[in-house]
């Protein structure tokens, strides 16, 4: 058997969100096949660690050279001797492009590079920055290729960071659809209890400021049904979010239970699955929701309203506010549950249809090997 591939991941943050999931999904289906080094531009930020399945080799660095900072000769080259040790480096987000500048200013020697944009944080949700559109410009020609997940960001990165179409790759973000079919584990989601004649909203997301999540607690707040809103997930936002549903007088039909794995156990628990965010691409969540049969309420962001079934686009907000928010939910939560049904059921066949992790999978593995030149290395 050959060597296992060694794979270096430079993260912008470990804590698990949609590419923190993605990354750790391929790294369990990898197997015994790859070794992996993970480094997290914000070290604390290592939530995704409990995602990955026992047995896979994998370390957390300890003490990497560090993938933020001012513009540095000496911190590129610092980054380009640690990542000359892998036969593969993947970047992600915009935290991780010092990677993709430490090859472009010390290419000899240097693995193949692909870099992950999965999409914006707060600073960039209401614009691109033109000083980062100039860094991708001037770095990403030393990656090997981009991935990105949406039509929006293909465009933004064929337009905005002038890339050549050959690089740019476009994979949508798949799950294992099969796993979601399967009744919900009523005791997956510790201290929660369905209360009779309640809707559950649901939100899967880290707990961070791009996904504006005290936002949509007020949206639930406004809703004239009896509602209760569980939020699934870890991060800065907690006290915020606490915080808002004191101001509403909802302390006690908010319920976060922190970040908890395999969603497919607890996610069929939720009628109705809401993001509230400032900046989406191709959320994993919103598949995961739809693959267990749920409608979406969302603001149109990225892709979503492309992704969601035809029955289910009158709930995505054109103009994205917390009183469209609010009507959103309002217009769910307050239908009859076989409406709910017909919506979830909808989106549940095209999700199996068109998002199962099975192409997503061999598109990664063909990109990844291709750039390694070792076909079969992980397949």
């Amino acid at each position: 058997m050959p060597p296992p591939v060694n794979i270096l991941h430079l993260h912008s943050s470990f804590s698990l969100g949609g590419k923190e999931a993605r990354a750790v999904r391929l790294m369990n289906l990898f197997g015994d096949r790859a070794r992996h080094t993970i480094v997290s531009g914000m070290p604390d930020q290592l939530g995704a660690q409990g995602a990955i399945a026992p047995g896979i080799n994998y370390e957390i660095a300890q003490n990497p050279p560090p993938l933020t900072g001012r513009p540095s000769v000496a911190r590129y080259e610092a980054i380009a001797r640690y990542m000359r040790r892998f036969d593969l480096v993947l970047t992600y987000n915009w935290g991780a492009i010092d990677g993709v500048m430490a090859k472009r200013a010390f290419p000899k020697g240097m693995p193949p590079v692909v870099h992950h944009e999965d999409g914006f944080n707060a600073d960039e949700a209401g614009g691109l920055k033109i000083e980062r559109n100039i860094y991708r410009r001037v770095a990403l020609p030393a990656a090997h290729a981009l991935v990105v997940p949406s039509e929006t960001l293909e465009t933004i990165a064929l337009q905005s960071w002038k890339q050549p179409r050959a690089r740019v790759h476009r994979i949508v973000n798949g799950i294992a659809t099969s796993w979601y079919g399967a009744k919900p584990d009523p005791k997956a989601i510790p201290g929660f209890r369905r209360r009779p004649g309640e809707v559950v909203i649901g939100a899967v997301a880290g707990l961070r400021t791009v996904k504006d999540l005290p936002a949509l607690v007020r949206a639930a707040g406004g809703v004239s049904a009896r509602v209760r809103l569980v939020i699934v997930g870890e991060g800065p936002e907690r006290e915020h979010i606490l915080d808002a549903a004191e101001a509403m007088g909802m302390e006690d039909r908010v319920h976060l239970p922190g970040f908890l794995p395999d969603p497919h156990r607890y996610i069929g628990l939720f009628d109705i699955l809401a993001l509230s965010s400032k900046s989406e691409q191709f959320p994993i969540s919103v598949v995961e929701g739809m693959a267990a049969g749920l409608p979406i309420v969302a603001p149109q962001v990225g892709d979503i309203l492309e992704m969601v079934s035809e029955s289910n686009r009158p709930f995505i907000i054109v103009k994205a506010n917390e009183v469209a928010l609010r009507d959103s939910l309002q217009a769910l939560a307050g239908c009859k549950p076989a409406q709910r049904a017909f919506v979830g059921a909808q989106n549940r066949a095209k999700a199996v249809a068109e998002y199962d992790e099975s192409v997503m999978i061999g598109h990664y593995v063909t990109l990844y090997e291709e750039a390694m030149r070792r076909p079969g290395s992980l397949g």
